[in-house]
C-alpha cells in the first residue's frame, strides 16, 4: 500500500510499472498519477501533524479545509462509493481532495511542491516567456529569480500559471497528455497561498534556530 505512519512513508512498486499505474489512473477518474506525487502527497500528511496540528495555524486550517475531526474511515469510504461531489472544482484542487480535509491538506500540498519545483527548475534554466502571439498577451512569467521563502505565493503564481499554458501546449504539439491537467479555482489557490504561508513560517524558525545555534558555538568557541 501506498501511505505513511509518522513520517515513515511507503510507496506501492507495483505502481512503478508504467501499465499499471495508468490502470490505476484510468479506473480512478484521476487527470495525473505519478509517483513522484504520491511522495509528495504522503509528506504532506506528515507535514499536517508536524506543522498544523496543535498549532496556531489550526484554526484557519478549519476554515479553508473544513473540520478534520470528521470520521476519516467513513469520509474515505463514501469518497469510493460515490465520487467526489460534482462541483469540487469550485473548491478543491483534485477529486480526491473533496474526501476530507486531511486529504485537501495533502493534494493541495503536493501540488504546492509540484508549483514550486517546477518554476524553481525554470528559473535554474534561466526560462522566461515573451510570447508574440496576441491571445498570449498575458503569459510574462520571467522566473529567473526563482520562488524564495520570501516571495509572496502571488508572485509564484504569476510565473506558473503561464509556464503551464507553454508547458501544456508543448505537450499537445507532441500529443501528450497536458503537463499540467488542473484548473485552479480561487479558494484552491487561497488555501495553496496558505500552505506557502505555513511552510514559510518553518522555514524562518528553522533559519533562525540555525543561526541562534551557531551564534551559540561562536561564544563558546
Amino acid at each position: 500500500m501506498t501511505g505513511h505512519d509518522e513520517g515513515v512513508i511507503t510507496i506501492n512498486i507495483a505502481e512503478a510499472d508504467d501499465g499499471e499505474r495508468e490502470r490505476r489512473r484510468v479506473a480512478l477518474r484521476e487527470p495525473f498519477r505519478t509517483l513522484l506525487g504520491h511522495l509528495r502527497h504522503e509528506i504532506a500528511h506528515y507535514y499536517w501533524g508536524e506543522l498544523v496540528a496543535n498549532t496556531p495555524h489550526l484554526s484557519r486550517f478549519r476554515e479553508l479545509f473544513g473540520d478534520e475531526t470528521r470520521d476519516y474511515a467513513a469520509a474515505l469510504q463514501t469518497y469510493y462509493q460515490q465520487g467526489a461531489p460534482e462541483d469540487w472544482e469550485t473548491r478543491h484542487v483534485s477529486a480526491y481532495a473533496a474526501a476530507h480535509p486531511w486529504e485537501d491538506w495533502a493534494e493541495t500540498c503536493a501540488h504546492y511542491f509540484h508549483i514550486v519545483d517546477t518554476v524553481e527548475t525554470a528559473a535554474s534554466f534561466g526560462l522566461a516567456l515573451k510570447p508574440k502571439h496576441p491571445a498570449a498577451k498575458a503569459m510574462t512569467a520571467d522566473p529567473g529569480s526563482g520562488p524564495r521563502w520570501d516571495t509572496g505565493f502571488d508572485r509564484i503564481l504569476q510565473n506558473w500559471l503561464p509556464l503551464t499554458y507553454a508547458l501544456n501546449e508543448l505537450n499537445r504539439g507532441m500529443g501528450l497528455p497536458d503537463l499540467y491537467p488542473f484548473v485552479l479555482s480561487a479558494p484552491a489557490i487561497e488555501k495553496l497561498g496558505f500552505v506557502h504561508e505555513v511552510l514559510n513560517v518553518r522555514a524562518q524558525i528553522r533559519k533562525l534556530t540555525t543561526t541562534l545555534a551557531y551564534l551559540d558555538f561562536c561564544r563558546s568557541s
